[in-house]
């Protein structure tokens, strides 16, 4: 025994401390799970929105307001209807109904953003205000239409009232 460290090796019936550990299992064991671990890394990028946290404008954003005309959209969400205001003017409420498969039918937004992007074409931002009674299946799909209406800056803040 060399500085009091027991070697395992012989002398007095003492048993070997050397174990055969089996790496097969442990090496399959972490193939699968860096496998999963890299696929969901991969669909969490594909799912995410890019929503920003509405507050102060940055610098970026008040030097391209400064450089287009636009308008500050807000879009009020409540369980019932749609409130879209535009500075200070104020739309007509839009009703929320749903189609025969219990969707909410938000082909009146749409035709409300198309007039509004022929009335103001550089217009890329938009605040939604979403009470919180709101299902959080309409508000992403509101993010969607909003989008695909060419407002892709969208923010959410929450309702005021």
């Amino acid at each position: 025994m060399a500085g009091g460290m027991d070697t395992g090796q012989g002398g007095k019936g003492k048993k070997s401390l050397d174990v055969a550990i089996n790496l097969t299992a442990f090496i399959d064991l972490m193939a699968v799970t860096i496998s999963f671990l890299i696929m969901t890394a991969v669909w969490t990028q594909i799912g995410r929105l890019q929503v920003s946290q509405a507050g102060g404008p940055s610098m970026e954003e008040e030097q391209q307001q400064e450089q287009t005309k636009t308008v500050q959209l807000n879009l009020l969400i409540t369980p019932t209807e749609l409130r879209l205001t535009a500075d200070q003017s104020t739309f007509d409420p839009i009703p929320l109904t749903k189609d025969a498969k219990g969707k909410t039918d938000l082909s009146k937004l749409v035709a409300r953003f198309k007039e509004l992007k022929a009335q103001l074409p550089d217009q890329t931002a938009i605040t939604l205000q979403p009470e919180d009674k709101v299902r959080y299946e309409d508000l992403v799909r509101i993010i969607d239409e909003c989008i695909g209406a060419g407002l892709p800056q969208v923010s959410v803040s929450a309702a005021m009232g």
